[in-house]
């Protein structure tokens, strides 16, 4: 194993000071002189035409400044392709969702604002709406956009292998319906974004985007402009995880519109009833899984047939029904797959990307089955996994599932291994099973999720390394920190190619006036992707300054070596000089040099097959086996989690800290979804649209978290890293739902498994 420096070590983030001191600004911490409030009239129904829209009386109202409705854009639309561009910045003829957005104004401070939206009169005809996704597909539902078939705006239907074949051979065939919840992102921030639209035609906003580059486009594009005269400027992000921050909402139209009509800056901060009752969240997925397998427990065949609710709007759609598909290949063999899945519009919020981006859904009802067939067939659920599990393939060798995907390394029987040695498993036969009324259990998952996913279209992260003339270095690169500590492993990857300290290194927030264009964060692909640009980038750095060091001491530049600030020839290291005295030799001898380095990431992979399926979403392959232990209050439902063992196949963990932090992150937000969130739905209508509604685990709520590394080492990763920041959050709910089995002997397949949930089950087999 290689010595490094700076990689692997236990190192405080770079952006740790300005957080905990407060001289972090996030989007809505700014301000501009003369600067407009921006808010927005929302639908009271979840279905309606809109006949008309008055806005007369809320433009008279002091303050406001202006008002705009659909008709302003012109008929634009945006969305994640060509094909499925859908949705207007304002609701056009109908609104399709409870409380979308159909006028923006923009006054002098946000109580004239709100006032001025209850003066905007508009006439609905009220239209029958279609809540449950099932339902909507059935001919004669009521539609929610006509150039549709059935309410599907998106399906998938992939065959590998011959499944029929497969379950007519199988010893035991066993089909179960799963449900998975809405969920919320749960991040402190909500949307917010500040806007000016300058008298020369240039747009300027500081946006609450972990992809910012998206925005920039669809500025772009509703505005008709190009894209050098769009700048988005990156405020510190409080939290993202996909959905309302890995898109563009009404707000931000409304703000740089109105921005451009009354010339002055305008702010929308939405406030979080806003952002839970309508942002996109987790779709709702029922899963219709059929299991095949052998005497012995191997795979055979599955079939999964998947409905998703997708909402009003198509959005992210066609990605996130792929996702639910692709890894369901992973991280077991699995010798034939059918894939059926629909995506089906409601009078819903928007369902759309969220940590563990579709892979969650599939996941858990596969996990939850296996067990049950494990259970059914007298077969230990850990000696069904070793079985079907993939083997690590041997270095320079991969492994190709039924569809294609190619794993060059895959630790998921080491994982396996290591967590069924912790004590929360080994001791599961040891522990008093009953303690008062408390039943306790120990349940098991082993997942898998990608690192370095892709989308549709430009998919490079690029960097640039500058060398200042005093041997300090700025990073630069397009890639977005959400929370999840990228700008510190970013760093730590340039100290440790160019040989330097952690602190001689900073890191430029986005602005996409300055920073090379970037995909954004989403899919877990910024360690592994900007990582490899920013890699590449110092080392184009180092080779000059390399250069300029082997020219001083007459000898060959790969004689010299840059490491923990010192320059020295490998052959004589009496010949030294410190890093920040050839940074001015290199930067002063002569004319002087600019020394600047470069790099781009590059996939290397075949472009992604939505349509059928095949082939890889990413570059690389994370995998995680994880215990947890419950209690249950048998009178009461009670559901409490004690105990989390995660062992996780990460690659190489290049910053230990962060990326411990991001695995527990994800395990307590999968713990979240598992036992207690949920949005209550009635007619469309959020009824849980606070914090203290819509439950989430407390601090008081997280169960002990140990995680075991399992290294690998992957090809791929800079520094042989992989993805670790997504995959406890799908290996969480499946450990969960079978320590509830283990401890109750009921099988749960809808989340989340509440304590109500759980008493009626009881009490349903208590009298059965």
């Amino acid at each position: 194993m290689a010595e490094f420096s700076v990689i692997g070590k236990r190192m405080p983030r770079v952006d740790a000071r300005e957080k905990v001191t407060g001289q972090a600004k996030y989007a809505a911490d700014y301000s501009l002189p003369g600067m407009l409030w921006c808010k927005l009239l929302r639908s009271p129904y979840p279905h309606a035409r809109i006949l008309n829209i008055d806005t007369s009386r809320a433009e008279k109202l002091t303050g406001v400044k202006a008002v705009v409705t659909s008709k302003d854009f012109g008929g634009w639309t945006w969305g994640w392709m060509p094909a499925t561009r859908d949705e207007p910045p304002l609701a056009v003829d109908k609104v399709r969702y409870m409380a979308e957005a159909v006028a923006g104004i923009a006054a002098v401070d946000e109580d004239a604002a709100e006032e001025a939206c209850e003066l905007v009169k508009v006439d609905y005809e009220d239209l029958p709406g279609v809540f449950d996704p099932e339902a909507a597909m059935k001919e004669g539902a009521p539609k929610v956009h006509d150039y549709v078939k059935n309410n599907i705006s998106v399906e998938y239907h992939w065959n590998f292998g011959d499944v029929e074949k497969a379950f007519a051979e199988s010893h035991i065939v066993r089909e179960d319906r799963f449900r998975t919840a809405r969920a919320t992102h749960g991040y402190i921030e909500p949307p917010a974004i500040l806007a000016y639209y300058d008298p020369t035609g240039y747009i300027t906003v500081w946006a609450a985007k972990q992809s910012p580059y998206f925005h920039y486009r669809h500025l772009a594009a509703c505005f008709k402009l190009s894209l050098s005269r769009i700048r988005v400027i990156q405020p510190f992000i409080g939290g993202g995880f996909g959905g309302t921050k890995n898109d563009s909402l009404a707000g931000d139209f409304c703000a740089v519109l109105l921005s451009k009509i009354t010339g002055k800056p305008v702010k929308y901060v939405e406030t979080m009833e806003e952002e839970l009752a309508t942002s996109r969240r987790r779709h709702c997925m029922i899963v219709y899984s059929k299991m095949g397998v052998s005497k012995d427990g191997l795979f055979k065949a599955i079939h999964h047939r998947v409905i998703a609710d997708g909402g009003g709007y198509t959005a992210v759609g066609p990605l996130s029904i792929y996702l639910a598909g692709f890894a369901t290949t992973l991280p077991y063999k699995l010798p034939n797959f059918k894939y059926d899945a629909y995506r089906v519009f409601t009078n819903n919020p928007i369902g759309a990307a969220m940590r563990g981006h579709g892979i969650t859904h599939t996941r858990f009802a596969a996990e939850i089955q296996m067990e049950m067939i494990a259970e059914q067939l007298g077969i230990d659920p850990v000696e069904m996994r070793m079985r079907n599990a993939i083997d690590n393939p041997k270095p320079g060798t991969i492994y190709e599932t039924i569809n294609k995907v190619t794993l060059k390394t895959c630790g998921i029987k080491e994982a396996i291994q290591k967590v069924v040695e912790d004590p929360v498993w080994r001791d599961r036969d040891k522990m008093l099973r009953k303690e008062s009324n408390t039943s306790w259990g120990v349940g098991l998952s082993a997942t898998s999720f990608l690192g370095g996913a892709r989308q549709m279209g430009h998919q490079a992260c690029a960097a640039i390394v500058r060398i200042c003339e005093d041997g300090t270095i700025n990073l630069i690169t397009g890639a977005t920190d959400a929370g999840q500590g990228s700008d510190t492993v970013l760093c730590m990857i340039a100290a440790e190619e160019l040989g330097v300290k952690l602190e001689d290194i900073t890191i430029k927030r986005v602005d996409s006036a300055y920073t090379p264009v970037d995909p954004g964060t989403y899919g877990s692909r910024v360690t592994i992707l900007a990582g490899q640009a920013t890699q590449k980038a110092a080392r184009e750095a180092k080779r000059q300054l390399l250069e300029t060091a082997a020219k001083n001491w007459q000898v060959k530049p790969e004689d010299v070596e840059i490491k923990e600030g010192m320059v020295f020839v490998k052959s004589d290291p009496g010949k030294s000089m410190p890093f920040s005295r050839l940074a001015r030799i290199a930067c002063y001898s002569g004319a002087g040099a600019v020394i600047i380095g470069g790099g781009y990431s590059s996939y290397g992979l075949e472009p992604i097959d939505l349509a059928n399926g095949i082939g890889n979403g990413g570059t690389s392959y994370s995998f995680t086996a994880q215990s947890a232990k419950v209690g249950i209050d048998m009178e009461t439902g009670k559901v409490t989690v004690t105990d989390f063992a995660i062992a996780s196949d990460c690659g190489r963990l290049l910053s230990p800290i962060t990326a411990e932090g991001q695995i527990e992150g994800g395990a307590v937000q999968g713990l979240g979804q598992t036992i207690y969130e949920d949005f209550i739905m009635d007619k469309g209508k959020t009824l849980n649209s606070t914090f203290l509604d819509y439950k989430m685990p407390l601090s008081m709520d997280v169960p002990n978290i140990k995680l075991i590394d399992v290294e690998t080492n992957d090809p791929d990763g800079p520094f042989g890293a992989k993805e670790a920041s997504e995959g406890s959050i799908v290996s969480a709910p499946p450990a969960v739902v079978s320590a509830i089995h283990d401890a109750t002997g009921v099988w749960f397949k809808e989340l989340p498994v509440t304590s109500e949930k759980v008493f009626k089950a009881l009490k349903e087999k208590s009298q059965s």
